[in-house]
């Protein structure tokens, strides 16, 4: 999931604009930290145009996470794809995504922590992108009257992972430990 170049950016319609504008803010310097007057001077629209698109900002947040969720849940299906397509492709994925240089945790988890008691649609989104990462995570997995359980469980330590990437140094710790995880999972069928 790669910056947008400024000069792309400049290209597209002022409601593109101002979106991608607070999705690399948003993500990168938090919900919170982020102004409107910052993204309008970022995406070189007038408050007015702002205003037209976004009536406030809890509309753009809402947007963002829903835009966040569409490129991150096609991100996810084709790292999976280009790592095997099965529980093992998990950790390759994610490694993937933790060594990026603009890897700044989930933003679902830090837009919950940042807002989820004063805006309750943030826990919404979340919850719906969360459910839709653990179904996938659910095909992964051969059938069995535990796939659904197996699946949350491993959503967890997935989410759980991300929040360990986000504060280490070396995002491999996390990853390590979620493919034990996995293995011990695995072995408890056997």
């Amino acid at each position: 999931m790669k910056a947008i170049q400024s000069h792309v950016l400049q290209k597209l319609p002022p409601h593109e604009r101002i979106l991608l504008t607070a999705y690399q803010l948003f993500y990168r310097e938090g919900i919170r930290a982020t102004g409107i007057d910052r993204v309008i001077a970022d995406a070189k629209v007038t408050k007015v145009t702002f205003y037209r698109n976004f009536p406030s900002k809890n509309d753009l947040i809402r947007e963002f996470l829903e835009y966040r969720h569409k490129q991150w849940i096609v991100w996810f299906i084709d790292a999976l794809q280009r790592n095997g397509n099965n529980i093992k492709a998990l950790s390759s994925a994610l490694a993937e995504w933790f060594g990026d240089k603009n890897f700044r945790g989930c933003a679902f988890i830090n837009s919950v922590g940042e807002l989820g008691s004063i805006m309750p649609e943030v826990v919404e989104i979340s919850r719906s992108h969360k459910q839709e990462m653990t179904d996938i995570i659910a095909g992964l997995l051969p059938p069995t009257t535990k796939q659904r359980q197996d699946a949350q469980a491993i959503a967890l330590a997935v989410d759980g992972a991300i929040i360990r990437a986000q504060f280490d140094q070396t995002p491999e710790v996390a990853i390590q430990a979620l493919d034990r995880f996995i293995q011990l999972l695995q072995t408890t069928k056997k």
